[in-house]
């Protein structure tokens, strides 16, 4: 019997290790793949001039990616000012002032829109946002827009966001002491005073990363980004203005015009800017979080 526990305890240490192990060696072997698939652009053109330069012309053997850098970059962004606020007020309103049974009835709700397609929210946005975009929020402001706008990617991006961060953000404020609340109320602070100074600085560290995490799923999501952003290869220099993401050049153009040199490979150098971009904000964000569990 004791053998047999032994020998039932070093199997399942050693499975526990091959999957961490596996799971470890997951980056770094997607990683691998794109470098050794982008090498032979790389081989042919600067790193420097692959994604600062802004000439993308396939048939001339030119693959400038900084317009579809900076476009993934600034709808992710503008996705995060929308979805940011609402989340954090909706997750303290839920945890702090709403009823039990309200959070309870809030739960599954947004579980299902977490679990909605994508592509459903790219339709959504092309019956809804672009229109609206196009011809109420853009005239507006006095700017002409077709409505598929780097405004229109954000919309749904945030939309798409929202459930993600907040479920996060619900369970950052759960794990909070009640006696931190209770202590704070005793000593003359308000409601408000109470969450301000003891709740969001004690969950500061769990906050930013729900935020961080948002923001990376925000930067890879494709499909319903592709279908509203109008897939324009251009530095967008306002809001109203199209513009073409890092995934959505990669879903939209991969398994055609392979016969272009280089080109499969500027595709799969497009995937590994992106790896790169994430492990680079997952980085940043890692930082803030250490910065804010040592207040």
């Amino acid at each position: 019997m004791l053998l047999t526990r032994k020998l039932t305890d070093s199997i399942s240490s050693k499975w526990m290790v091959a999957c961490l192990s596996f799971c470890l060696l997951l980056p770094l072997a997607i990683g691998t793949g794109l470098v050794f698939k982008s090498a032979p652009l790389l081989s042919t053109h600067t790193l420097s001039e692959l994604i600062f330069s802004e000439d993308w012309f396939p048939s001339d053997n030119r693959f400038g990616f900084w317009s579809f850098i900076v476009s993934s970059v600034w709808v992710t962004i503008l996705s995060l000012i929308i979805s940011v606020p609402l989340c954090l007020l909706s997750a303290i309103y839920l945890t702090q002032y709403a009823p039990t049974w309200f959070l309870k009835f809030m739960r599954p709700v947004i579980d299902i829109l977490a679990g909605i397609p994508s592509v459903v929210y790219g339709v959504w946005g092309l019956l809804v946002v672009v229109p609206l975009v196009g011809d109420k929020i853009a005239p507006f402001f006095g700017k002409e827009s077709l409505g598929y706008s780097m405004l229109a990617g954000a919309i749904v991006l945030a939309v798409m966001s929202i459930p993600y961060i907040l479920n996060m953000l619900l369970e950052v404020f759960r794990q909070i002491p009640v006696e931190l609340g209770e202590a704070s109320l005793s000593l003359g602070a308000t409601k408000w005073e109470t969450i301000k100074h003891s709740f969001l600085r004690k969950g500061s560290s769990g906050i930013v990363s729900a935020f961080g995490l948002g923001f990376s799923k925000a930067l890879g999501e494709t499909i319903a980004v592709l279908m509203v952003i109008g897939n324009v290869v251009q530095i967008p220099r306002s809001i109203f203005d199209s513009g073409y993401t890092l995934p959505g050049l990669i879903a939209n153009n991969y398994g055609e015009m392979m016969s272009i040199p280089s080109y499969d490979s500027a595709l799969m150098f497009g995937a590994l800017l992106l790896f790169v971009i994430i492990i680079i904000i997952n980085v940043i964000f890692r930082y803030l979080i250490y910065k804010s569990e040592a207040l």
